[in-house]
């Protein structure tokens, strides 16, 4: 089966970047991953207007990618935090991966300290977080030329 053959309306990339392939929507997860979950924080760590976050917000809850929970200062109005759910959380290998292509490739982000400007470590060893592609197997995967792609039904061809 060749790649043209394939359906890309079933690609699971394409399904994936519909629910976070915007920027605003990444930056958001970003700041859901470091513990930002309050609307005027977000807003104001990241840059993004009102209604454009709350459009993103409100993607990610019916996606399933975040949860939005109420809480209520005193003296003040109820409001909503938004946490990442489990499906959300599965996104942590995405996002470590954009952090170290950004930290390779993406220009002009080294302050002169000779190295990225931020570190993820384990909270255990205090070494640093890294992505890994690897088989089910555990062997190692660093080239697109060490795996194979093909469809898992073989009845699924590109409609003409």
């Amino acid at each position: 089966m060749d790649w043209l053959d394939f359906d890309t309306a079933d690609c699971s990339i394409q399904k994936t970047l519909d629910v976070i392939g915007e920027k605003w929507t990444v930056l958001i997860l970003r700041e859901a991953f470091n513990g930002v979950r309050r609307f005027d924080q977000i807003r104001d760590h990241v840059g993004v207007s009102d209604p454009v976050l709350s459009d993103r917000l409100r993607k990610l809850v019916t996606a399933g990618v975040l949860t939005a929970k109420p809480y209520r200062e005193v003296g003040q109005r109820a409001r909503k935090e938004y946490r990442l759910t489990d499906k959300g959380l599965d996104l942590y290998p995405v996002m470590i991966s954009l952090l170290r292509w950004g930290d390779r490739h993406g220009g002009g982000q080294d302050d002169g300290s000779g190295g990225p400007p931020l570190e993820v470590l384990h909270r255990d060893c205090g070494e640093p977080v890294k992505a890994v592609v690897e088989c089910a197997a555990g062997h190692p995967i660093s080239s697109p030329r060490e795996s194979v792609t093909r469809m898992r039904d073989a009845e699924r061809p590109r409609a003409s």
